[in-house]
């Protein structure tokens, strides 16, 4: 068993992150992805700036486990009659190229439809396919801007700021999953297949909901807070004596539980902060007097305190942190793969758990071309035509 989507073929026409990501997580969930990379080169994240593991780059180490590799130059017929006998036998076909690329090739969404009546194609671009905004390119940095993300961001009276992570590309890619998978529900109900579109700037816009809702009840846009939360305070990050922790005492009896941590009921009889809209109306001065009390002590202190008192409380980790956490390592999030050139490879585990049957992580990312001869001959290429694909650099085998 590998997981629950064992049996399902999915052709990844995907390059660095968000595609990527979709890709691997139908891996991660059993299905067989087969990564086709582009000649010469293959995916760009082969040659990001993030460091390399013996040679090979961790960025594309980290996005592209469990899926089988082949190198295919599309702007070559031989390459295109390659893809197409692959996409025949498939079930879904990913692809986050700019508008019109495939069109191009031809290997667009009605082409391909007609080839395969039953393919889910699934696109992912900055904007979607619609919209005065559809031919324009798609980068994280520009989605977290168009998308609002970078105005309630960081603190108030700073620059504009991202979220330190790719939060649009990762989400616009388990938003490609997510169609992907309701796409193949109404497939197996009907034998229908369809076409999928999401996009970077929708997959930041999604990450508005609370403030959105604040501008349209009060036609006021909500400023940045650092770490603190637009519904309730005290809900933010606060320093310890060396150090910072979360404290999220978001409802009433959460609040008169830290002040009994605190030692602080003097608190609960202030008229600033007696309900939640006071403590709202009077944030800042809330935190200054609550790190005042926890300042006296270290993080290890009121973590075990809080947590003692049944308050919502936890560190602030680093990523290394993160990684050795006990509970981090007991949900399986921390994996090993052995690849052929960078050896034991370390990555990012499932984030949903099955009962019956679970996800694994099966397979290290492939080398560029490293199974173009095993999947083109599934699809009755011979190994002499496999050759000569090769020779003519429609093809690149590792």
């Amino acid at each position: 068993m590998m997981g629950p989507l064992a049996g399902v073929r999915v052709i990844e026409l995907a390059h660095i992150m968000s595609g990527p990501t979709c890709g691997m997580l139908l891996a991660d969930m059993g299905a067989d992805v087969i990564k086709v990379e582009k000649v010469p080169g293959g995916d760009d994240s082969r040659r990001f700036g993030l460091p390399t593991i013996q040679g090979e780059s961790s960025a594309f180490l980290i996005m592209n486990r469990n899926k089988r590799g082949i190198a295919l130059d599309l702007k070559q017929e031989a390459g295109r009659e390659a893809l197409k006998r692959l996409l025949r036998t498939a079930d879904v076909v990913l692809e986050n190229y700019r508008a019109g690329t495939m069109e191009k090739l031809g290997l667009g969404y009605e082409t391909l439809r007609a080839l395969n009546p039953g393919l889910i194609y699934c696109e992912i671009s900055g904007y979607g396919r619609t919209g005065p905004y559809a031919d324009k390119p798609g980068f994280d940095l520009i989605a977290q801007g168009v998308s609002g993300l970078m105005s309630i961001t960081g603190e108030p009276g700073r620059p504009p700021i991202k979220c330190g992570g790719p939060v649009t590309d990762i989400n616009a890619g388990i938003l490609a999953a997510m169609g992907v998978l309701a796409a193949y529900i109404h497939r197996l109900k009907t034998g229908e297949g369809q076409r999928v579109d999401t996009s970077l700037m929708e997959a930041g816009i999604m990450q508005t909901y609370w403030h959105t809702a604040y501008y349209l009840a009060t036609g006021e846009a909500a400023p940045p807070m650092g770490s603190g939360n637009l519904t309730s305070a005290p809900y933010q990050a606060f320093r310890t004596r060396d150090g910072w922790i979360n404290i999220g005492a978001a409802n009433q009896s959460n609040w008169e539980r830290l002040l009994e941590a605190l030692g602080a009921q003097e608190l609960g009889d202030d008229p600033r902060f007696r309900t939640n809209a006071d403590r709202m109306a009077h944030r800042e001065e809330l935190a200054e007097l609550i790190s005042e009390r926890l300042q006296r002590h270290d993080t290890a202190h009121w973590l075990e305190v809080l947590d003692r008192a049944g308050l919502p409380v936890g560190p602030i980790l680093s990523i290394p942190e993160m990684l050795a956490h006990p509970q981090t390592l007991a949900r399986g999030m921390v994996v090993e793969t052995e690849h052929p050139r960078a050896g034991r490879v370390r990555s990012l585990g499932l984030p949903v758990k099955f009962s019956q049957t679970p996800g694994t992580v099966r397979r290290p990312a492939p080398l560029l071309g490293e199974h173009t001869y095993e999947v083109l001959q599934e699809v009755g290429y011979s190994r002499a035509e496999i050759d000569a694909l090769v020779a003519q650099g429609a093809a690149v085998a590792a």
